[in-house]
């Protein structure tokens, strides 16, 4: 009975401080993974190095998160949660000094890779403590204030970092980032408590090879996909060989007794429709981080800064709407919030494929905007009533499955979409040569035409994406919350 008291006190008292401090360390880990993107040219100049090189800043980060955030199931379950952040938090640490200091390019690689071992079990483990502290009834407000995090923090990246790159040196970015991810160390060793319960699980090291290999291999594959093209060795070779390493994990977990990635909550509808409509959202969200700066700064010709500028009301929105949707979740539930905001992230998608050579700066960024609304409404209710249908004991899975699958179609989609664009770019541009269009026009203005059509075309392949969701979106149905009996049983039954 003393674990039921415990649950039943902190449900009517959730620990907010302790929540408070996953939610700063969550957040500077988080805001680092896209810090660093307007960076590169300058990093490149630096060091005298290819663009093909730099980009390893970015997937060397991105590869290591795909290869830890599948174990995070495994970490949550055998230790606490205050070794584990503390773990990421000196790991993440340690990377952000070494990138301060770092005298040539490799070592730069290295700390941000030691930085992402630190990140990457940032989100799990705060996702995890969530569920844990709050009744069913009351995770869309929370999850919503989780979403503030999530979504604020990687759009604020490109902003911040124009504004500093363009002052100060890019070492400044990371000079920023330690002090306050120091302080929250010191800050946790004194405050931070024990919240979510733990068994004691063996990891299956082939799994996680396996695993390792898997998602490592899909999002290296399809993230070098733009730069390489699909012809590459390179890239269609990783993705088959991550492709079969996945099968085999998968099949794997499902005849395990203690799975590392437990793949049987697949089972509840609710969560494997939420995971779908999160990978098409998760699709169509990265579409328009990229496809939106690329027509920015190539075709109209505007600065680095001020199109991260132009992407922040978009982030702003969505973290202020975050925790109010998670408040209309508890109430309405996530079918006629997903209605609603699938409903204005399509046909403002589809105002995007409508751009033009001329396009005004401030119409661009309301349309952004406006998508950016659309899509709050829907992210965290979606994952939200997922979650719900799971027993508490699949928490870490459910978690662990979820930025896993967010990670995989980012970097699917982003590749996709790359792809389509580059495609009809090239046959315009041809099209366009083989007209006698560059007897009356330069090759520059070409390339912009092209590069607004390819766009254009990419952003309606989004739009039609978005559509898809939409569909999906009928079969919602919202998940009863259990009674707090069967919910605090079950979390008996989990730590035996």
């Amino acid at each position: 009975m003393e674990e039921t008291l415990d649950i039943k006190k902190m449900h009517e008292n959730p620990p907010y401080g302790v929540i408070a401090i996953l939610f700063i360390g969550a957040f500077v880990a988080i805001l680092n993974n896209t810090l660093l993107n307007i960076a590169l040219p300058v990093i490149m100049n630096e060091f005298s190095i290819r663009p093909s090189d730099v980009q390893w800043l970015t997937t060397g980060f991105m590869l290591v998160n795909g290869i830890l955030i599948p174990a995070s199931a495994f970490f949550i379950q055998k230790f606490t949660n205050k070794k584990i952040f503390l773990t990421a938090m000196v790991l993440f640490s340690l990377g952000t000094f070494l990138a301060i200091v770092a005298p040539t390019f490799n070592l730069l690689i290295v700390a941000r890779m030691i930085q992402a071992s630190g990140s990457a079990l940032m989100m799990p483990l705060l996702m995890n403590v969530m569920l844990t502290a709050f009744p069913i009834e009351k995770r869309g407000t929370a999850l919503g204030m989780f979403g503030l995090v999530m979504f604020t923090a990687p759009a604020i990246g490109p902003t911040l970092s124009g504004w500093v790159v363009e002052h100060y040196s890019w070492r400044t970015l990371f000079v920023i980032v330690l002090p306050i991810a120091l302080a929250t160390i010191v800050i946790a060793i004194f405050k931070m408590k024990n919240i979510t319960p733990n068994r004691d699980v063996k990891l299956d090291v082939l799994s996680l090879i396996l695993s390792s290999i898997g998602f490592g291999g899909l999002l290296y594959g399809f993230s070098s996909a733009g730069e390489k093209g699909w012809n590459a060795v390179e890239v269609y070779g990783t993705i088959a060989v991550g492709t079969l390493a996945l099968i085999i994990f998968v099949v794997k977990q499902l005849n395990m007794k203690e799975p590392m990635l437990d793949f049987k909550i697949y089972k509840h509808p609710m969560f494997a429709l939420a995971s779908i409509i999160s990978i098409v959202l998760s699709i169509a969200m990265f579409s328009g981080m990229i496809l939106t700066p690329l027509y920015v700064q190539s075709v109209r010709g505007i600065s680095p800064f001020h199109a991260g500028l132009l992407m922040l009301p978009g982030a702003v929105v969505m973290g202020i709407m975050s925790p109010i949707t998670g408040k209309l979740f508890d109430k309405y539930g996530p079918r006629a919030l997903a209605y609603t905001g699938l409903s204005i992230s399509a046909i403002t998608t589809y105002y995007l494929s409508r751009l033009q050579l001329d396009t005004g700066y401030y119409y661009l960024m309301m349309i952004y905007t406006i998508r950016m609304f659309g899509l709050s409404m829907v992210t965290m209710p979606i994952m939200t009533n997922g979650m719900n249908s799971l027993p508490m004991k699949s928490n870490p899975h459910g978690t662990a499955m979820n930025n896993t699958l967010q990670q995989v179609s980012g970097a699917i989609g982003s590749a996709l979409l790359l792809t389509i664009m580059t495609n009809r770019l090239e046959k315009s541009a041809a099209e366009m040569v083989a007209s006698g269009a560059a007897n009356s026009i330069s090759k520059e203005e070409i390339g912009r035409i092209a590069m607004l059509d390819g766009v254009n075309h990419a952003f309606f392949i989004s739009t039609l994406i978005t559509v898809g969701a939409l569909l999906l979106a009928l079969f919602i149905k919202r998940v009863v919350p259990p009674k707090f009996a069967p919910l605090t049983e079950e979390l008996k039954q989990s730590e035996k």
